[in-house]
């Protein structure tokens, strides 16, 4: 019998949002690494943080992401998560602006985060 996957929450003012991580060692590592509060930076409807201590191990390296994915992006060493348009989008879906690694997905309505731009830190936490 196969665990269940892990799941977070994600919470940036007054959205709180659950997500599920998929079953790699970079999506372990970021669990790992909970809970944590950041600064939060934006990309378009793209929010980025650092988290600490986490190897990137490349499993799913791509440029292919969706609105709710969320990825590491090893070079810079933070965690990135998609809920609309980024300043390299054609289309209605996000584009990163380097190959990340997606390791999880968020639950509910991504979009909701547009909301909570403004909003200066992040917070995820075990689910």
């Amino acid at each position: 019998m196969t665990a269940p996957a892990k799941r977070i929450r994600i919470i940036v003012g007054g959205v709180r949002l659950e997500a599920e991580l998929r079953k790699t060692k970079t999506a372990d590592e970021v669990y790992a690494a909970l809970p944590v509060t950041a600064a939060v930076s934006t990309w378009g409807e793209e929010f980025y943080f650092p988290i600490p201590g986490v190897c990137d191990y490349r499993e799913t390296a791509t440029t292919q992401v969706k609105v709710g994915d969320i990825a590491f992006w090893g070079a810079g060493k933070v965690l990135a998560i998609f809920f609309g348009r980024t300043p390299m989008s054609m289309g209605a879906d996000p584009v990163p602006a380097d190959r990340v690694n997606i390791i999880g997905k968020i639950m509910g309505d991504a979009t909701s985060l547009r909301q909570v731009m403004e909003f200066p830190t992040i917070r995820l936490e075990p689910g």
